[in-house]
């Protein structure tokens, strides 16, 4: 005969479901690390297509300059597009889900800088929790607006608000830090220690920090110029001005030597694809980096 739970024994196992998924945090192991590798390789697929559609443009060859949901909607017009697409929603979702855990997983660390760390890790989860949103959208057919309709309306909304101009302005900011932590991180190559550099060959850790540096600048280049547009949408008072990151790389392929900066700058982004596939391979993700 079941000997029916107590209620002890119900909030004793309400208790190990969170204690296991900081143990697997800490540790780096397990479903944890599933979610942490996957979520990295579905980045990487995002920023390589959008790569390849920038430099097909910057060559004259068709492509566009596009975001990461405009790679997705042309992506859906491939023969191959619903399998790609419902991988991608997988792996996006994976990327959140993970990003929430290590959000959860911080409550145990008793160093200053938790509160940040979290409200990192949980904006980007909210990004990538998004790109999940768009991807099904757009396998139902739904449809999805460019980064750039997008964050016109955005924009819109916000100065409609009390001090709505000082929250875009302080948003333009935080990009702009967003496009300067990029550059550090290209110039510095502090990426390389959250690698498992004892696991990697002399060829595989000087490819990957080549790439990640090269990646990082082109990111540095983008989110700077997303920044600096949304500060000028809120000094103008004219939402029009704020752009995605497909604005970016337009304002990029209409400069001077268009061309040519597009071109290195979608081959940027390429190399930071490369760069999330070799993190996915290398990366220690337990808490404790």
């Amino acid at each position: 005969m079941a000997i029916p739970e107590t209620g002890t024994n119900v909030s004793a196992r309400a208790r190990v479901a969170p204690e296991n998924a900081r143990a697997k945090a800490q540790q780096g192991s397990g479903w944890y690390a599933v979610l942490a590798r996957s979520g990295l390789v579905a980045k990487g697929f995002s920023y390589g297509i959008v790569g390849f559609l920038a430099a097909k443009l910057a060559l004259g060859d068709g492509g566009k300059a596009t975001s990461r949901q405009g790679a997705l909607q042309t992506i859906a017009h491939q023969s191959y597009g619903k399998i790609l697409l419902i991988l991608l929603a997988c792996g996006f979702a994976a990327y959140a889900l993970w990003r929430f855990v290590q959000a959860f997983a911080e409550r145990e660390r008793a160093d200053g800088k938790k509160w940040a760390k979290r409200a990192g890790y949980i904006g980007r989860g909210l990004i990538y929790a998004g790109l999940t949103f768009s991807t099904v959208k757009i396998l139902l057919g739904s449809g999805s607006q460019s980064q750039n309709e997008k964050a016109h309306k955005t924009t819109a909304l916000v100065l409609s608000w009390p001090a709505g101009t000082w929250i875009v302005g302080a948003v333009g900011a935080v990009i702009i830090g967003a496009g300067l932590w990029n550059l550090y991180r290209g110039v510095s190559g502090n990426f390389e220690k959250r690698w498992r550099t004892g696991e990697m060959s002399h060829t595989a850790r000087t490819w990957g920090r080549r790439v990640g540096m090269l990646g990082h600048l082109a990111r540095a280049v983008v989110f700077s110029l997303i920044g600096i547009f949304v500060i000028k949408a809120a000094v103008d008072y004219n939402p029009r001005d704020a752009i995605g990151i497909d604005g970016a790389l337009r304002k990029l392929a209409h400069a001077s030597y268009g061309p040519y900066l597009l071109g290195l700058t979608a081959g940027g982004l390429i190399c930071y694809a490369l760069y999330c596939f070799v993190d996915a391979r290398y990366r220690d993700v337990s808490m404790s980096t």
